[in-house]
């Protein structure tokens, strides 16, 4: 079995894996994912929202400090995205299996979300594995992504809590997450190809 080398790991200077006041957002947006869960089970979707809300805006306040106050590091570029992962995944998988009256997310709408998560993050780790250069940079398709995805999770909470049904909104918004869910998939596997072959 081959042995992956991570050497390149003690070669970042201490800077690049410091804990700054973005990292400890980033940490407390991943502490927060089983708080939502918790409530979401418990229905209580009041404050599941509140708890999402203020997850989500973690990730924008986090990016902000660390650009404008020099706090960007290599370890917080790696746990931003694993954070909006399982902030995401986490609640997505929670209301495909939360009984409900209203709205169920299909499970098969699930699978594919995390397929896509699973092979961007396995087609990374072999670019960078094999050596290859790794660019942890969102495009603006997946950033588009990961926003439409959290404007629907906020949508449904809202939903839940006031006992909303409107289907044909419902149906429009699950669409256009799945149509960019896999749109921005095919366009992180040919930046994967295109960086293995270059």
């Amino acid at each position: 079995m081959r042995a992956f080398n991570f050497s390149f790991l003690k070669k970042l200077p201490s800077r690049e894996k410091r804990i700054t006041i973005p990292t400890l957002l980033t940490f407390g947006r991943i502490l927060l994912a089983p708080c939502i869960v918790a409530a979401m089970v418990m229905h209580w979707w009041g404050v599941a929202f509140s708890l999402f809300v203020i997850a989500a805006l973690t990730d924008t306040v986090d990016g902000t400090i660390a650009r404008s106050c020099d706090q960007k590091t290599f370890l917080g570029a790696c746990l931003d995205p694993v954070a909006d992962k399982i902030l995401l995944l986490s609640c997505f998988f929670a209301l495909a299996f939360v009984q409900s009256p209203l709205f169920s997310i299909p499970l098969w709408f699930v699978v594919i979300v995390l397929l896509r998560e699973m092979i961007i993050l396995g087609g990374s780790l072999g670019i960078l594995l094999s050596g290859g250069q790794l660019i942890i940079a969102p495009t603006t398709l997946g950033k588009t992504t990961t926003l439409v995805q959290v404007i629907f999770i906020i949508w449904l909470f809202a939903c839940y809590f006031f006992h909303w049904l409107p289907i044909k909104t419902y149906y429009t918004m699950l669409s256009l997450v799945m149509g960019l869910t896999l749109t921005s998939l095919i366009q992180y596997m040919r930046i994967g190809f295109r960086t293995v072959q270059g």
